[in-house]
């Protein structure tokens, strides 16, 4: 199993108020300058967000949800002091109720 660290928000706030798709690609880039793995994942309505462990967590963030979820916590951290209204945690998965969070997703 594996410890993913995540920052939730609501897709408007996340998406369309915060300029945040430069955050993703600025760090993308400084990967790549860095031949360093990507580590991080922007991933809209979690799936994780479905299970039983996680209504509480979902009724607290306005729908529809994203999430940017990694397995690096320090990049969490720093994006949770970065932005405001976000919800941090972290889970294992795979699990019997959690998949895994990269199953069918795209890279940032």
């Amino acid at each position: 199993m594996t410890t993913y660290y995540y920052v939730l928000a609501s897709q408007k706030f996340l998406l369309e108020e915060e300029p945040f798709e430069e955050v993703l690609k600025e760090r993308t880039r400084n990967y790549q300058e860095q031949n360093k793995e990507i580590d991080f994942w922007l991933v809209k309505q979690p799936a994780f967000l479905e299970t039983p462990e996680f209504a509480q967590i979902k009724a607290k963030c306005p729908q529809p949800a994203v999430a940017v979820i990694s397995t690096n916590p320090q990049f969490i951290t720093w994006l949770k002091l970065r932005l405001e209204y976000v919800i941090t945690g972290e889970f294992q998965s795979p699990s019997d109720s959690i998949p895994s969070p990269l199953a069918s997703l795209t890279s940032v």
